[in-house]
């Protein structure tokens, strides 16, 4: 039989695998079912919560208006029968008192003349006296013309319980345009209290925990008078630092009921809350703002149920899938493993070893091809390898002799180029420069005096002080040099150390007058190795200075001269002996680059001991 006949195509495999993937549209369709009905729970809690609060101001409108009708229909019994004369006959108050017993929510009731003696009656057991009177002189201090007067609801500090006053006038005289008493009547709010009091044990806390609604009424400056909590409404609790209060303040009486969801802390977490507030108007001075609030996660916990059963049921189902598909997932992902192992090997630059792909899918074809292809990548990368080592070489063998072609044209300045190079490698190390970067700084320090193959022999090998037109011709070896270089291509990266390793930290270097953070750190560094050489040899025109008064003149040009960060390393090198007239001390390279001349080469002077990282290097 055909080979290529008996293999099962990768295709079918997928195929099965993505069949079983169903359970996907089954989650998202269990999250988008979830997601509409928490949309409309969230709707129907709103339009419950807006009819709750609606009901509860008109039930406080109603118990408001029941208790002025009240008042106002004494005041008027009183203006009908001609006035008050009546209350001078004996027995009034006892009549006064039967009329609180027959309503229990009347706490007190008085009849106030204006030129005569208060008639009051009043539950003992409730009120006291002298808070009878403070509140009818209160309201009565209110009271102007024939308008009815009512008061925010107030605690009784004697029987702890909240009560509205409500006062009308009673109108006499000629044309009965003169107020002549007035009807005071002391009005228990418990009624309220029952209106708000939901039927359970729970605080306020554990009923929004639960998610149930909490309903209160706060007056116009958003303090409590009434809520589940007695303590809350007893004590006047601002509430405002609920939204929805302040939503409800802000809307005054243009809006009679509203939703007003917000967020809220608690416990140091930004909780959604469902909110509602309506308006219970007692009078035109007078309103109530009946609020609701609820926790909408805890109201909406059935949508998370709902979410946490479709959660289960798609786990279970992909189990399923996963237990069904593991025999194919083996099969597939076994080649696709010694693949990719393959892969980064390769990567990495191991060529030596093969994969072994045994599949009748595509993945066997792939294997085969893989390994061909890691063969001839193998051939191909020793080709290469074997052309750079022979074109580095080649490279850095041309430097050195563009290099000993110029130092020989001065038998004072032999090796010059290379003792440069060596200096320059050290402080770039000690600057902490990549082995990438310190090989870069050492090519172009040997390259640093190429420019002077186009200087006249006459003027290089003058035995004394050049003249000024003299100099001037020897200014121009860096431009020469960057003419002859820069034509070569790939050499560019080490131009700048030979184009202007004369430039000045002050700007009076050539050929440019660059100036502080314009030269490159390349050129920096070269510039201080190459003055250091030319101070610590022998000259026609100059005696070599001491080693010690090389370093102390060259520390004199910072920051006009130098940079300071690359003398501050210099001076570190020669401190511990790594830099030394005609000996330097190198790291070895951490990256395996291989340092071109790094055996020693005999000297006159006697190198000091190297340290155990570094390598000893004499240049002559």
């Amino acid at each position: 039989m055909n080979e290529n006949a008996r293999r099962v195509r990768l295709l079918y495999i997928v195929l099965g695998v993505l069949l079983l993937v169903g359970v996907l549209p089954l989650a998202f369709a269990g999250i988008l079912l979830s997601s509409r009905s928490a949309d409309e729970l969230r709707s129907v809690e709103g339009r419950y919560q807006a009819q709750l609060v609606q009901d509860k101001a008109r039930q406080i409108e109603l118990y408001g208006q029941r208790y002025r009708d009240v008042v106002s229909g004494l005041a008027r019994a009183f203006e009908i029968a001609g006035g008050i004369k009546s209350l001078k006959e004996q027995g009034y108050d006892q009549r006064l008192q039967r009329v609180l017993q027959e309503d229990p929510n009347l706490i007190a009731l008085a009849i106030w003349p204006v030129d005569g003696e208060l008639r009051r009656a009043f539950q003992p057991d409730t009120i006291k006296r002298e808070e009878v009177d403070e509140r009818v002189a209160e309201v009565l201090a209110r009271m102007s013309g024939r308008g009815l007067v009512i008061t925010r609801p107030q605690i009784i500090r004697s029987g702890q319980e909240m009560a509205l006053t409500v006062a009308t006038p009673i109108m006499g005289g000629p044309e009965s345009n003169e107020v002549v008493a007035a009807v005071v009547a002391i009005v228990s709010f418990q009624e309220v209290f029952k209106a708000v009091h939901q039927v359970t044990p729970k605080s306020e806390r554990e009923m929004l925990d639960a998610g149930l609604p909490v309903v209160f009424v706060v007056d116009q400056s958003g303090r409590a008078v009434a809520h589940p909590d007695p303590s809350v409404a007893f004590s006047g609790k601002p509430m405002t630092d609920l939204k929805v209060v302040q939503d409800w303040q802000e809307s005054g009486a243009q809006v009679q009921s509203a939703l007003a969801p917000f967020a809220s802390l608690r416990n140091g977490h930004a909780v959604e809350i469902l909110g509602s507030y309506a308006t219970a108007e007692l009078d035109k001075n007078t309103r109530l703002g009946v609020i609701a609030i609820q926790d909408e996660s805890a109201a909406l916990v059935s949508v998370a149920d709902m979410r946490r059963q479709t959660l289960w049921i798609s786990l279970v189902a992909g189990l399923l899938a996963l237990l069904i598909g593991f025999f194919f997932a083996r099969k597939l992902t076994q080649p696709v493993q010694q693949l990719a192992a393959g892969a980064h090997r390769i990567a990495s630059g191991d060529f030596s070893q093969r994969i072994d792909v045994r599949s009748r899918t595509e993945l066997g074809d792939l294997g085969q091809s893989f390994n061909r292809m890691t063969d001839q990548l193998e051939s191909y990368i020793n080709d290469l390898h074997s052309s750079v080592a022979e074109n580095r070489a080649l490279f850095l063998g041309t430097v050195k002799s563009l290099a000993a072609a110029i130092d020989g044209k001065d038998p004072y300045t032999r090796g010059h180029s290379e003792r440069v190079s060596r200096f320059s490698m050290a402080i770039a190390q000690r600057l902490g420069l990549s082995d990438e970067e310190v090989e870069k700084i050492r090519i172009s320090a040997v390259l640093h005096d190429v420019g002077k193959i186009g200087i006249d022999d006459i003027i290089l090998k003058k035995p004394g002080a050049l003249t000024d037109e003299e100099f001037e011709i020897m200014k121009k070896h860096p431009q020469k040099g960057y003419k002859i270089m820069s034509q070569i291509p790939g050499i560019k990266e080490f131009l700048p150390g030979m184009y202007m390793h004369h430039e000045m930290i002050n700007g009076q270097g050539y050929p440019q007058g660059l100036k502080g953070d314009e030269i490159p750190l390349q050129a920096l560094i070269v510039s201080v190795a190459d003055t250091f050489d030319a101070m610590t040899t022998d000259r026609p025109y100059q005696k070599a200075l001491k080693f010690e008064d090389a370093v102390e003149r060259i520390k004199a040009f910072v920051g006009t001269r130098y940079d300071a960060r690359v003398v501050a390393a210099f001076v570190a090198a020669c401190e511990e002996g790594q830099i030394r007239p005609g000996s330097v001390r190198l790291k070895k390279p951490s990256s395996g680059q291989a340092a071109e001349g790094v055996q020693s080469v005999v000297t006159n002077a006697a190198p000091p001991k190297a340290a155990p990282v570094l390598e000893t290097l004499s240049v002559s």
